[in-house]
Parts: structure tokens; sequence; C-alpha cells
């Protein structure tokens, strides 16, 4: 099987001095998986010290191989994840990893992450759900406490585990909100199983007051978004990317202001788009849905936020002004508690607006 291209052939040599200004705008990241977004050195670390083996020997070998531009489809790019959860079954390593992933994002001019997981893919060593959420959450403290970038947790259930697998997590989830845990969230492969086998787990959540997101619109079409939206009560929905298949549902999702957590790069590699350049990412900015940018899994997909912001300004033309703008509604649409949104939301319009002012009319290519 020939390798995919994941961004089609870009418009001319990239300005450094956009990528810096990019680099500096403060970001959020809504859509992140804490197991898809290990750095490779540590990777191959751990791997090392528990004698597990791997497909490649050194730290750049092994980056890239861990980055997924060969899968026919959803599933195939998901299967990546057995060599990360590999090294993710005791605290000390959940902590680690949970704070090198609040460290590097800040590098990124991250200031605020959600860092998503399935609690359940963690406890093959023995520790228990409340142990791993424990070490994760600890891990993003200490991430946060150093860098001030601000941390907070979504825990996923999985679609292809049966019931209750998801109330016990959506019960997981509620027993850690206000202790670091923002929303709920449901993953893994879509076609096949449809949100609504584990619809009760999202009553549950929302009855609880616990923000929802549901992933949808990746592995399968427009109706596991209406599922997402009008099933599950889903607040963000995680892709979206098939959303434009159902015009009365994009105007709903678009009217209501439900946010889409769009993943560019990702979405090419696993073939619900052909290239960047044909992402409906464009089409949901100008009709005026609320769109985020995120990363997915920085390393399956090697990428940085600044990464798919500067890939949106090369193959959709957004320039620095609309890329000010998606970081906007990212810092908008983040699961905070009201006040919490709006101080940090105040603050990155400040910085981004220092940022739009000092680096005056730059442009993406030379």
């Amino acid at each position: 099987m020939s390798v995919v291209a994941p961004l089609g052939a870009p418009s001319g040599a990239v300005n450094p001095a956009f990528v810096n200004a990019v680099q500096r705008l403060p970001k959020a990241d809504l859509h992140c998986h804490l197991d898809g977004s290990l750095r490779p050195s540590s990777l191959l670390e751990l791997s090392l010290e528990r004698g597990l083996a791997l497909p490649a020997t050194t730290e750049a070998a092994l980056g890239a191989w861990m980055r997924v531009d060969d899968a026919r489809h959803l599933e195939d790019y998901l299967a990546r994840f057995s060599v990360t959860l590999a090294v993710m079954q005791d605290a000390a390593s959940l902590d680690r990893i949970a704070y090198e992933f609040v460290v590097d994002a800040a590098r990124d001019g991250v200031r605020y992450i959600e860092a998503r997981f399935c609690p359940a893919l963690h406890v093959a060593g023995g520790l228990s759900a409340d142990e791993v959420m424990t070490a994760v959450l600890r891990g993003l403290a200490r991430g946060e406490a150093e860098t001030g970038t601000m941390a907070r947790a979504i825990v996923c259930a999985l679609r292809s585990f049966l019931w209750p697998h998801a109330l016990e997590m959506a019960e997981l989830a509620v027993a850690y909100k206000g202790r670091g845990v923002v929303a709920f969230d449901l993953a893994g492969g879509e076609l096949g199983h449809p949100a609504s086998a584990h619809a009760l787990a999202f009553d549950y959540a929302r009855q609880h007051d616990l923000s929802v997101t549901v992933h949808a619109g990746e592995g399968d079409g427009p109706s596991s978004i209406r599922e997402a939206v009008h099933r599950c009560g889903a607040d963000r929905i995680g892709h979206g990317t098939r959303l434009r298949e159902d015009p009365s549902l994009e105007a709903y999702v678009i009217d209501h202001r439900i946010a889409l957590e769009v993943c560019p790069t990702s979405n090419v590699q696993t073939r619900v788009v052909p290239t960047f350049a044909e992402h409906p990412l464009a089409r949901y900015v100008l009709l005026g849905a609320v769109v985020t940018v995120n990363t997915d899994n920085r390393l399956m997909s090697g990428v940085s936020l600044t990464d798919e912001y500067v890939r949106c300004a090369q193959h959709l033309h957004f320039d620095l002004d609309t890329l000010a703008m998606l970081a906007m509604s990212s810092f908008d649409a983040a699961c905070l508690p009201h006040d919490d949104r709006e101080t940090l939301r105040d603050a990155m319009a400040e910085t981004i607006g220092d940022v739009l002012a000092d680096v005056g009319d730059v442009t993406v290519t030379l």
C-alpha cells in the first residue's frame, strides 16, 4: 500500500516569521489524547525499562514509525495505541506522561489544554481506576504549576466496550468533577458502534451537570453526529468532519453553537478527507460555526498545535487574524466554569491583541 501524503503540496516556502507569530499566539487544545501524545524519547525509555519490543531503537526512528500515514481508516490509525498503552500501566509513568504532556504544550504556546483518556485502558498492571485518575491528575497539576498552562482532564468511554463500561466511566468522571475533570467523552471506532448504545451514560453525566463531548462524524457519517447531539446531548463534537453531508443538522449545530473540535491532520490520516486542502473546516468557519483547531494525537499525527494552525494558513488560506479568531473560539469553548473561562479568555484576548500588533502584516509564505 502506498503511503498517503497527509498534507498535499504546500503553496510555497513557509515564512519563519509567520510560524513564530503563530507559536506566540496563546492557543487552546481541546481535543488531545494523552495516550496519543507521548514524547518519542519517553516512549523509548519506558519501553526499554520494561523490556518491551519496539519497531525502532532510536528516538527519531520511533517517532517516525509512530506517525500514522498508511492507515486505510480510523481503525488502522487506532492500532498504534497498543504501543503507547503498554508503558502506561503504572502510576509513576502516568504521572510523568501527563506532566510532559502539559510541558510540551506550553512550549508550543498552548495556554489551556484538555487531556482526554480512558482510565479502563490503564488498569492492566493492577492499578484501580481511582489510582489511574490520581496519577494523571497529579501529573497534569505538576505541569500546570511549572508552566502556567491550565490543564484539565476529560474521561473517555470506548464505543466498542460492552455495557456497563460507559456508565462506569461516566460515574468516574462525575466523581472527579471539580477535581480536575471537566467533561465526559465517547471515543473509539464509530462504525458499527452507535453512541445510542451508551446513551444512559450520557444521561448520568448530564444529570450530574458534567459537560459532554462525543467523537462523531470521523469514522462514520452525519447520523453519528445526529446521535451525539440529539441522543447524547453533546455540548461539543469531537471532529464532526462529515457534518456538511447533512445540511439540516449542520444548520442546527451552528444555530445552537455546538462547538466542533476539528483535527485536520488526523482526519487526513484516517482518510476522512483526501487532503488538508479539501477539509470542510474552511466551510464551517465561513458558515459561522463554533470551530476549534486541535492536534488529536501529537505523536501519531506528528504535529504540534502551531503546525496545525500553520497548515490551515497554507492549505485553507487562513490569515493570522482568522487564526487568532480560531484561538479565541477555543478558549470560549473550554469546559470550564463560566467565571474561570471569562478570566482566561479576557487574558488571552489581550495577549493575542499584543501579538497581532507586534508582528504586523506577516504572511504565511515568503
